[in-house]
């Protein structure tokens, strides 16, 4: 017969020796928090997340994010013993190439991960956006008896994510919209990695999230699983705010000298560390990776619970379904991450010959899309009547109304991008967030880390150039396309008309492997009459024999009145159009020939930016005319000609090279 399942002051042993021993086993990682938070974190999986660790995709499980991603042997070892899909030789490869348990946790490499954590704070704001998702499902899908879409949001952060700026600006706006399924745990364990957390912290946290909408519980002893029980239990019944729960631990807990010190933090334990620690446990100090047979009875428990739950809300669904047939088919279509038939069809075709600014016609495009895409949502960072993002035919998200499809986050990019990629990250919704692309440096990390997770958000960018104007070097972007595209997995869109536009957003929707960035004019650009071909990343606009001249975005025009300039003096120049360098690296070799021949080498790249990577379509021996230093205070046009983006520099460029 299965044993019983083990008490749980077994299992919290077995937790805190599963995460020594991989720490120890691959002489890499930090052991000191999964050892002081074992009994709070396997509190939390066993008795009150609802999650199914059989099934770890189910729809309507409680998401769990490891904020403290350095944590992370913790979360490997209470999954192995949660009965997810992480076998013990995964725990015994912690860290080590192609295995499942890499240092920090990452989606798509582990069963039961929700999402890439790491970098201090980004977990806390990518919790914020699951639990915005959720609110925000629930209230366009449920139906009087019919709760489909109900599930909390947990997380497990420590002191240093709340010295991150991003934790301050996502808590502002949890609290603001009182998001009450979201529940926080603090690992208040007073140490930092360069020592006690007095040399930089000091401040009071509870009063700080009780300031900004917060309920605080506290738990006095983290090693009192009646109180941990409890606290949790109140934790997870709503009062109408988002909830912190400060938990006082001890980092290495049980470490003969390194228990409260910062030499638990960073790195192994050492041999007499351990057997020590598993002496203070009442464990055998010979034994590596052990878990009892009684503690693994813990797993069928959970899978079966899981598996009971699964069901349950199965059955609730079939329900829904027979009494809201069409919501029921749309709420599959958007768990499954499906596009509607035809959603093109809803695409606006420009008039040719119009001056639009590329950020007016994604407006357009976006308020045309809303209506057969009800998945897009779309927040800015206190700019959207400047990036046009607003979908007119809704309101804004608030804390009494999340049937909307608005969200205003504030001058507050970082948590901004890191929200977002929650929300797409959760599922059912499709999310896009905009500000000024020289702000996109505010949100490096949440860019890299939506690359990285491949997740299908849309990053809105405007004022793209020098041509921006007045507000001067402050406000006009320069390095930051080059950075951007730098990123691996990210596809940087900056369309040169309108109608490059609307097939910029049609690519942005369809993909579902990774972010794309989508980079507008603030100026207005002509409507060209030839057709975009925005998916193969460049394309020819112009023919010539003689040269050819490369552009992206507004310095397509730029490009195409140099040509008029070499055909006056009978030089033919070919003229592409480059939006993306993503998308046309990732044609086949045919059809990039095809535009950019290799014998042609009289070649000539402009942008409005840094010349960074340009090169590797003009050749060494092409120009770029591009901006390698700051900008200037001055009207767009002015500033344009004094940096020397102009079709007389390109021409002159062309000639150069012709001799």
């Amino acid at each position: 017969m299965p044993s019983e399942p083990a008490p749980d002051a077994l299992v919290v042993a077995t937790v805190r020796t599963l995460s020594i021993d991989a720490v120890q086993h691959a002489n890499s990682g930090h052991p000191g928090a999964p050892m002081g938070l074992a009994p709070v974190a396997w509190t939390l999986f066993s008795r009150h997340l609802r999650h199914a660790p059989a099934n770890p995709k189910w729809p309507n499980r409680d998401r769990f994010v490891l904020s403290a991603g350095h944590a992370s042997a913790l979360l490997y070892s209470l999954l192995h013993v949660s009965g997810y899909d992480l076998p013990l030789d995964q725990l015994k490869a912690f860290r080590q190439l192609g295995s499942e348990t890499p240092g920090h946790p990452e989606r798509g490499d582990t069963p039961g991960v929700e999402i890439t954590t790491g970098p201090l704070g980004q977990g806390v704001a990518n919790a914020v956006g699951f639990a915005l998702a959720e609110r925000m499902l629930a209230a366009e899908f449920n139906r009087p008896g019919h709760e489909v879409v109900d599930h909390r949001t947990w997380f497990i952060c420590g002191d240093g994510d709340l010295m991150e700026g991003i934790a301050y600006e996502a808590c502002s706006v949890a609290g603001h919209l009182r998001l009450d399924k979201l529940v926080g745990i603090y690992d208040a364990n007073q140490i930092s990695l360069d020592g006690p957390l007095s040399l930089s912290f000091d401040e009071d946290v509870p009063a700080r999230f009780a300031a900004q909408g917060w309920r605080v519980l506290h738990i006095a002893d983290g090693n009192d699983l009646d109180e941990i029980d409890r606290v949790l239990t109140e934790a997870a019944a709503s009062d109408g705010r988002p909830t912190l729960v400060v938990c006082r631990t001890h980092i290495g807990f049980g470490a003969p000298t390194k228990q409260d010190t910062s030499a638990a933090h960073g790195s192994p334990l050492g041999a007499e560390e351990v057997a020590g620690a598993k002496r203070a446990y009442g464990w055998p100090e010979d034994a590596q990776f052990l878990v009892p047979e009684e503690v693994a009875a813990w797993a069928s428990r959970l899978r079966a619970a899981g598996d009971d739950a699964v069901a349950a809300w199965r059955s609730a669904v079939d329900a829904y379904a027979a009494a809201f047939p069409a919501e029921a088919a749309e709420l599959r279509r958007r768990i499954m991450g499906e596009l509607p038939a035809g959603w093109r069809d809803a695409l606006p075709a420009f008039e040719t010959g119009k001056g639009v600014a590329t950020r007016s016609a994604s407006g357009t495009v976006i308020n045309a899309i809303a209506g057969v895409l009800p998945e897009l949502v779309q927040g800015a960072a206190d700019l959207s009547s400047s990036t046009s993002t607003t979908i007119k035919s809704s309101g804004d998200v608030t804390a009494g109304d999340f049937a909307q499809r608005n969200i205003r986050f504030g001058v507050r990019e970082h948590a901004m991008g890191a929200i977002t990629n929650g929300i797409a990250a959760h599922g059912g919704l499709r999310p896009a967030c905009s500000t000024f692309l020289v702000f996109s440096d505010y949100m490096k990390n949440t860019l890299r880390l939506a690359a990285l997770m491949k997740l299908p958000a849309v990053f809105v960018y405007t004022h793209d150039s020098v041509a921006l104007g007045e507000d001067g070097p402050t406000h006009q972007p320069v390095e930051q396309l080059a950075g951007l595209r730098a990123i691996p997995g990210m596809v940087v869109i900056r369309p040169a008309d309108a109608n490059e536009t609307a097939a910029a957003w049609a690519v942005a929707m369809e993909r579902i492997d990774g972010p794309t960035t989508l980079v507008f004019t603030r100026q207005n650009l002509p409507t060209m009459d030839w057709p975009a071909q925005v998916d193969r990343g460049a394309y020819v606009v112009r023919d010539g024999a003689d040269c050819i001249l490369i552009g992206a975005g507004s310095e397509v025009h730029t490009a195409l009145a140099a040509a008029d300039l070499l055909a006056a003096d009978g030089i033919a120049a070919r003229v592409v159009s480059m939006p993306s360098w993503e998308l046309f690296l990732a044609q086949p070799q045919e059809y990039r020939e095809s535009v950019l021949p290799a014998a042609a080498t009289a070649r000539v790249a402009v942008e409005a930016g840094a010349s960074l990577g340009w090169h590797r379509f003009t050749g060494l021996t092409g120009r770029v005319v591009a901006i390698d230093r700051f900008g200037t205070s001055a009207p767009g046009e002015v500033a344009l000609e004094h940096l020397g983006i102009t079709p007389q520099a390109v021409a002159a460029a062309a000639r150069e090279q012709l001799g």
